[in-house]
């Protein structure tokens, strides 16, 4: 699956802002995942986001405009879901998704390597 790469390069220039993060890009996922710290933190999947965030978060962000739930295996995975577009076309909606992202990405266990 193509991604966007408008929104690819949106994720790009914000995360090019934030200090002292080690950013990896990497095809995954069927998209472009932003690998932070060396985890997983961001994606794009086609013109979603694919966020990774604290899964204490879930009663909050079921209820954001744009809001997926990621479903694997016939299960939702909680503390992975999808953005559409019209949950973070705003400023503040698409800060929002980063900051939680990131927040998350400083606690999240990484993959083991293979």
């Amino acid at each position: 699956m193509a991604y966007s790469v408008e929104l690819a390069d949106r994720v790009r220039e914000k995360l090019a802002k934030i200090p002292n993060i080690a950013i990896e890009e990497k095809k995954m996922f069927s998209g472009l995942s932003f690998l932070v710290n060396g985890k997983m933190c961001i994606n794009i999947s086609g013109e979603n986001l694919m966020c990774r965030y604290d899964p204490d978060l879930e009663d909050e962000v079921v209820e954001k405009t744009g809001f997926l739930p990621m479903i694997m295996r016939g299960k939702q995975l909680k503390g992975y879901c999808y953005v559409e577009p019209e949950g973070f076309r705003k400023a503040d909606d698409f800060d929002y998704w980063i900051r939680i992202c990131l927040e998350y990405n400083s606690i999240a266990k990484a993959s083991k390597k293979r």
